[in-house]
């Protein structure tokens, strides 16, 4: 079919209703606002009691649609064009549907026009939009006005935590050229535990048992992967089987690690530079506070900067079992990783750092995402130190991808010491080898 023939088959129809309807969302808060008054609506935003105020708000569209300007309105669409204007005015526009909806976990506005969402691993656009700039920004306003945070020309880029849990990045111009941007991870916190991970298929029964044991062993682990490989919910997962006697405290740039049950955490959360520019509390400062505040354990939700030094510092003084994350696409990659973040901390050699990195860490654990979206913990590898003083990986678990099965290479030498440790007796874990043979 050529170009012209195309244009003749596809009516401007499609493409012009959203417009029509979006029309029409707009006109129908226009008659609310001027029915109620601009007062009594500004009112109801700012009110506490939501449920209150969407039940004048939807009563007040109700009462204009019933009006002889929305005749040819029909029935069935009437719900919807009241939610919509609902969104609109008391919550978060065409984002709401996707918040209200638990199984969503990324949303992410692309500027005007183009809105999409993650859910189940996939990729999946939105039928409503935003019209223009001035609707997402307004949103934007809504969400940081709360926190106290700012988005304009002289602070284009802007991250912050909502009271959810929920991480939100927002970028205007002149930074983002067809903006605004801005993407939502959702943190559902629906996965807790190491069952529950087996559960999804993101490794077998016989690994999470044996991860569970290198954390009760006080193993210091690092969780590596790339964005979107699931590294926060396997440190979530493997926090919750620190035992309840410890003290535990928690170091995040955005708090989202969850500790319903255990008696004994103490959450500590980076601050950004206020809107004058002072009050920044940064990583680093916290991890050096935390040394001070008698952990039994440090669990940084991830190193990426000079915080990693005071890290390995504390994993090699007295506090073994810490846990963290970082960004890295192999194992080595990771080390690597972590003696450059360290040499911003420190102006020592790489080959200094890299000893602290293999005495300190004790297990690599690889996550990735595939590309249907399913995550699955790829390998687990143990930290030694050479001869030369190097970080050595001897690789524990790889995962075969094509077969979506998994290997035990080699058993981690705090195996054989579980049942002196008290921690599994002798019988325990003389099947869970057979589990794994």
């Amino acid at each position: 079919m050529g170009l012209l023939e195309r244009v003749v088959a596809e009516p401007e129809e499609p493409a012009a209703r959203p417009r029509e309807r979006a029309a029409l969302v707009e006109r129908l808060r226009r008659d609310v606002v001027e029915r109620m008054g601009a007062p009594a609506v500004a009112g109801l935003v700012r009110s506490a009691e939501t449920g209150r105020a969407a039940e004048e708000l939807g009563a007040a569209c109700e009462a204009v649609l019933s009006g002889d300007g929305y005749r040819n309105v029909p029935t069935a669409e009437r719900g919807a064009l009241v939610r919509e204007v609902l969104d609109q005015v008391l919550g978060l526009g065409a984002l709401q549907p996707l918040m209200d909806d638990p199984g969503v976990t990324e949303v992410m506005v692309n500027g005007t026009g183009s809105l999409f969402y993650e859910k189940d691993g996939a990729l999946h656009p939105t039928a409503r939009v935003f019209d223009n700039r001035d609707q997402i920004l307004r949103v934007v306003d809504r969400i940081l006005a709360p926190l106290g945070r700012r988005l304009d020309e002289s602070s284009p880029i802007v991250n912050a935590r909502l009271a959810s849990g929920d991480r939100v990045n927002a970028v205007i111009d002149p930074v983002a050229v067809d903006g605004p941007y801005v993407t939502i991870r959702r943190f559902t916190g629906r996965i807790r535990s190491l069952d529950r991970l087996v559960e999804l298929g993101a490794m077998p029964v016989w690994l999470a048992q044996l991860l569970s044991w290198a954390v009760k062993a006080r193993q210091a682990i690092a969780v590596a992967g790339g964005t979107g490989s699931g590294k926060t919910t396997l440190l979530n997962a493997l926090s919750h089987e620190i035992p309840a006697s410890e003290r535990v405290i928690t170091i995040e740039d955005s708090a989202e690690l969850s500790f319903k049950g255990h008696p004994h955490v103490v959450r500590l959360e980076a601050r950004a530079a206020s809107i004058e520019g002072t009050g920044e509390v940064t990583i680093r400062q916290l991890v050096t506070n935390a040394l001070r505040m008698r952990p039994d354990r440090i669990v940084v939700g991830e190193v990426r900067g000079a915080e990693a030094v005071d890290m390995l510092q504390a994993m090699n003084t007295g506090h073994d079992g810490s846990l963290t994350t970082l960004h890295a696409g192999t194992e080595r990659e990771a080390v690597s990783r972590l003696v450059l973040m360290a040499r911003l901390g420190m102006d020592l050699p790489a080959s200094l750092l890299e000893e602290q990195v293999a005495t300190a860490l004790d297990l690599m654990v690889m996550g990735k995402r595939l590309p249907d979206g399913a995550r699955r913990v790829t390998t687990v590898s143990a930290v030694e130190r050479d001869e030369g003083g190097r970080a050595r990986l001897v690789p524990l678990v790889d995962y075969d991808e094509p077969n979506d099965a998994w290997r035990l290479v080699r058993e981690p030498e705090f195996v054989g010491r579980l049942p002196a440790l008290r921690i599994a007796a002798e019988g325990e874990v003389q099947r869970w080898r057979t589990s794994c043979g």
